[in-house]
């Protein structure tokens, strides 16, 4: 009796809970029980009420369960590191050790612009003499590719015709068929010039097979001075310390400023022109391997630090004979992961094996798991791409169907149709750089005698053609504010808790206390139908 309060009946609880509750609308329901219409009204009335604050609630839980997302924006204004910028010549090495191989596909590549168009091109094209590079301790290796391989001609270049909407369209493609040739299909495109350079990559990929998946090429590299001839960030000319050298198969040789981002050197204290890096670069193609790009000019991206620059999906050229001025404008990214949205902060969450050494990014990620999903359904490996330990480059002479493998893969990758794009969420936190860029002659009519003489004494520069050699690009900060794009809950424990107490004060007008009498009022219920049925089981033993 300490703890229980006793009623004579149900009747008697109901009515002192409605007479002494916080819950409004209660006290209506025994004050006017005379009138059964009155009680009947509040009846109907306080159950609506339960059932709009109960659908309320419903609907807040399921949009907090959604967890959804609100982006928040601000700016900030501190010294920064400048990005790393990463250039190339778009001239590839000719490898002495596949350089037979090479001439032969330049000479089938003649044949068949003859073949299509009726164009000779053997003189203005293909410079067979040009300087192969020459890899040491690969004597045995190049013996036995050059007895080895051979060029594949089932891949010929042919014009094909089909009807569409009632009109003829004329196309150029090649054919690919599975390891049985029972399944084949024309890769083919509309425009004769990119079938050529599509057909011309093909090839080149299963020569460039050949070579070891390492080739040391620091003996016999072009040194800087031959592709940059002047270097300046913030005034200051560069040091050999600021940039890494790497080899591209198809976009040359190529340098990655300020890679690491740790150097104060690098550190952006102004905005604007003169406090950026303004580049003098050589942009004459020495057409080493003249079908792999249609573009004269040096190809530059900009891009975080630690990053590999995958130069196929981003950056843009720079023209020769062309001053470019290019500013850019930084945007931080900061994503919630978990509930809220799939991303990862370092990769190391991700199902994927990345085969790259460099932080983690979508495009690397997206690589990775294409490398790995081609090497289990073709057996061998894309050769753009590092390979999975174990794996070998695709090569038609040992895999004659992987072209056809290859690319229905690849169809399947750009449809979203691989599971890739499941695998590899964005990064949590990521840097986007927006460029905008503005050009000019360089050097003008008036100047180019002289600044080609300066540049001649300085840097041995040497221009022996008639066109335009030179470009000049900066690359600087338009403005050291940059803006941060945030993801927030839209939906907190606290919010929630608020909305719901908002929602109950509405149909109410009551407080968290009232829920505590409403539990209140179930306990005395529960303990007052047990003793009732106590007492009843009691009186039905003494009656007998």
């Amino acid at each position: 009796e300490g703890l229980i309060e006793f009623y004579d009946s149900f009747k008697d609880m109901f009515e002192f809970f409605c007479k002494n509750t916080t819950i409004h609308g209660t006290i209506r329901l025994v004050c006017s029980d005379s009138n059964r219409m009155k009680t009947a009204f509040w009846t109907l009335l306080l159950l609506s009420s339960f059932g709009m604050l109960y659908w309320q609630f419903a609907l807040m839980f399921s949009q907090y369960w959604a967890y959804p997302v609100v982006l928040t924006m601000s700016m900030h204004s501190e010294p920064k590191m400048f990005p790393a910028i990463t250039i190339c010549n778009l001239d590839p090495y000719r490898f002495e050790l596949v350089s037979e191989h090479l001439v032969q596909l330049d000479r089938m590549a003649e044949e068949s612009i003859t073949f299509l168009y009726g164009i000779n091109t053997s003189a203005r094209l293909f410079h067979l003499n040009d300087r192969n590079i020459h890899v040491k301790d690969l004597s045995n290796i190049g013996n036995l590719s050059r007895s080895s391989f051979k060029l594949s001609q089932n891949f010929s270049l042919l014009r094909t015709t089909d009807l569409r909407s009632g009109k003829k369209h004329s196309s150029v493609g090649f054919r690919l068929c599975n390891a049985t040739g029972g399944n084949c299909f024309y890769k083919t495109y509309s425009s004769g010039m990119d079938a050529i350079l599509e057909w011309y990559r093909f090839h080149y990929m299963n020569i460039m097979s050949q070579l070891p998946v390492i080739i040391n090429i620091s003996d016999h590299e072009e040194q800087i001075e031959d592709m940059v001839y002047s270097c300046q960030y913030d005034g200051e000319p560069c040091r050999p310390s600021d940039y890494v050298h790497f080899h591209h198969p198809v976009f040359g040789s190529c340098y990655t400023f300020n890679s690491k981002g740790t150097d104060p050197f690098w550190t952006a204290t102004k905005p604007g022109i003169p406090y950026g890096l303004s580049l003098i670069l050589r942009a004459e193609q020495k057409d080493h391997i003249p079908l792999l790009s249609t573009v004269a000019g040096v190809k530059v991206m900009i891009h975080n630090h630690n990053q590999t620059p995958f130069l196929e999906h981003e950056g843009f050229d720079i023209r020769p004979g062309i001053a470019t001025t290019i500013g850019i404008q930084q945007d931080e990214v900061n994503r919630l992961g978990g509930n809220y949205g799939k991303c990862t902060t370092n990769g190391d969450d991700v199902n994927v094996k990345l085969l790259y050494n460099n932080s983690y990014t979508l495009q690397a990620c997206l690589h990775s798991c294409f490398q790995h999903i081609m090497v289990q359904k073709c057996g061998c490996g894309y050769y753009y791409y590092p390979l999975p330990p174990g794996a070998q480059y695709c090569d038609y002479n040992k895999q004659p169907a992987w072209g056809h493998c290859f690319y229905q893969l690849y169809s399947r990758l750009r449809n979203h149709h691989l599971n890739c794009f499941d695998q590899c969420p964005k990064p949590c936190r990521e840097s986007l750089y927006k460029v905008s860029a503005g050009t000019a002659k360089w050097p003008s009519a008036k100047s180019q005698d002289w600044v080609r003489q300066a540049l001649r004494h300085q840097n041995g520069y040497n221009s022996t053609s008639n066109r335009k050699d030179i470009a000049k690009v900066t690359i600087f900060y338009q403005q050291l504010n940059y803006q941060s794009v945030n993801e927030s809950p839209l939906l907190t424990e606290n919010l929630l808790l608020s909305s719901m107490g908002s929602q109950w004060s509405l149909w109410f007008g009551s407080s968290v206390l009232s829920v505590v009498e409403m539990f209140e009022l179930l306990i005395d219920t529960l303990v007052l139908s047990l003793l009732f049925c106590y007492q009843r089981l009691r009186s039905k033993k003494t009656l007998r």
